[in-house]
């Protein structure tokens, strides 16, 4: 079975898109990797409605990928923080490479806007595609793709 042969129906890209394909999805899990946790910070930073807000919170604490953990300031009422779970900081290697994408093909011309570097020598953080038996960088050229088991015919 070739790739044009395969069903999309159950492409897990298309499911991941499913998910969190939308621009305002990638910008909330933009902001919640680099610590942002509260509603008002979120709708003050990425500058939406609070009513998509609340619906793209919802729906991404729904999946999984968000968790809420009540807080309360002295004197105020409790309310959630929105904290990404394991399943959304799965989610940090895509976001790193949407990153590196826009900084080499749609960049800034006043520089980096965030400049993401490793803790222990300060050297630049890149996202690679690797062999996961021999932990080397790989080139599309170096890789083939076929149907797996879970492939379906086109119908």
């Amino acid at each position: 079975m070739e790739w044009l042969e395969t069903s999309t129906e159950n492409c897990p890209v298309q499911r991941t898109l499913d998910v969190v394909g939308e621009k305002w999805m990638l910008l909330i899990l933009r902001d919640a990797v680099n610590g942002v946790r509260r509603f008002d910070d979120f709708h003050r930073h990425i500058g939406l409605s609070e009513a998509v807000l609340s619906d793209r919170l919802r729906k991404l604490t729904s999946v999984g990928i968000l968790k809420t953990v009540p807080y309360q300031e002295p004197g105020h009422r409790s309310r959630n923080e929105y904290r990404l779970t394991r399943k959304g900081w799965d989610l940090w290697p895509v976001l790193a490479a949407l990153q590196q994408w826009g900084q080499t093909h749609a960049p800034d011309p006043e520089g980096l806007v965030l400049d993401v570097r490793h803790t222990d020598c300060d050297a630049m953080v890149r996202v690679v595609v690797e062999c996961s038996a021999e932990h080397v960088a790989l080139t599309p050229g170096e890789v083939i793709a076929r149907p797996g088991p879970g492939a379906r015919l086109r119908s």
